[in-house]
């Protein structure tokens, strides 16, 4: 799994910050944007965080090139239906060399399953390939491509999204391939909009598991402001 940042709102803390500040303010934005300090900003986005006015959060947005998962983690990604997404085409893309493939690290540690996966893996690709070399469309040989199957998409989410998702998806609950980009990507934003994404991550970071009886067991240290 590979993951860029590829682009942000500049300077998101600031943006957000305007924007709220901009309903009780009797000049404009732009005056908003250039004057207010860090301490004004940081007091802005105190009011926000806990008082959980995160509509303002959608005026900062990243970009993210994420290459090296699968299909299976992509198909959970787009849930998220507040984000944009544009992805590698299986329609149009021939996988001529062969199809690089996830294969999950409970098959890696077991001998016996590990054998099971790649003789699926190398029937399903062969049978593919025959099907690429009888002149047939790579959009109807694609049906025999497995979730294993790796691809590439670029996805774009603001930064209320952006909480939303690490919330659910930092979780130890979260599928693991899915859980480890929540947290790359996490760790990719923080930097970059270190008050916002203070305490980001699953609920039990900041209020107790909402998991109820599925819960883990295993609490994040709760974050004080």
């Amino acid at each position: 799994m590979n993951v860029e940042l590829l682009y942000h709102t500049p300077d998101p803390e600031r943006a957000i910050a305007t924007a709220a500040r901009l309903c009780y303010a009797p000049v404009g934005a732009a005056e908003l944007m250039e004057t207010m300090s860090q301490e004004q900003i940081d007091r802005v986005l105190s009011v926000i965080m806990t008082g959980g006015h995160f509509s303002t959060l959608e005026h900062a947005s990243f970009t993210f090139a994420i290459d090296g998962v699968s299909r299976a983690l992509t198909h959970q990604l787009v849930r998220h239906r507040l984000a944009s997404f544009n992805q590698q085409s299986q329609r149009y893309v021939k996988f001529k060399e062969g199809v690089p493939m996830v294969v999950p690290p409970a098959v890696l540690e077991n001998d016996e399953a590990r054998e099971v996966f790649h003789n699926a893996i190398d029937a399903a690709t062969e049978a593919y390939a025959k099907l690429i070399e009888l002149g047939l469309e790579a959009e109807d040989a694609r049906y025999l491509l497995p979730n294993a199957a790796e691809t590439k998409i670029v996805v774009t989410m603001n930064a209320r999204e952006l909480y939303h998702f690490f919330e659910v998806r930092c979780c130890n609950r979260a599928q693991w391939e899915i859980r480890e980009l929540a947290w790359t990507m996490l760790e990719l934003v923080r930097p970059l909009a270190p008050y916002v994404f203070m305490d980001a991550g699953p609920t039990c970071v900041r209020d107790g598991c909402h998991e109820g009886k599925m819960t883990c067991g295993e609490p994040y240290p709760k974050v004080e402001r």
